[in-house]
């Protein structure tokens, strides 16, 4: 398994703006797919974000597109979810993980806290 580390979130009030970043592991972190999930308190967790290995294909949830951005430095094995226009809804923990083409997301991070005051 793929080692993950996130960080980067904290306490933010609405319409502010995070960066969370997660390191990896992986030997060779560019065949990897990586996403963003949350769960907030009480709820299951859910797919904030995707990108492909190369960077050059990315995907939203509906209530985030517009306002968080998915990227990636395959060089420094680092993957990075710009979060602007926060709101309440989006206080939840952020997990980051990673999957092999065709695999399932089975690498997952500790996750890093994100609260948003309004």
């Amino acid at each position: 398994q793929v080692q993950l580390v996130e960080s980067g979130g904290g306490l933010v009030q609405a319409g502010g703006s995070l960066r969370l970043s997660c390191a990896a592991s992986a030997r060779i972190f560019s065949a990897y797919g990586a996403g963003w999930f949350r769960q907030a308190s009480g709820k299951e967790r859910e797919f904030v974000a995707s990108i492909s290995w190369s960077g050059g294909s990315t995907a939203y949830a509906e209530s985030v597109k517009g306002r968080f951005t998915i990227s990636r430095d395959n060089a420094k094995k680092m993957v990075y979810l710009q979060m602007n226009s926060l709101k309440s809804e989006d206080t939840a923990v952020y997990y980051c993980s990673v999957r092999l083409p065709g695999r399932l997301w089975d690498s997952w991070g500790q996750g890093t806290q994100v609260t948003v005051s309004s």
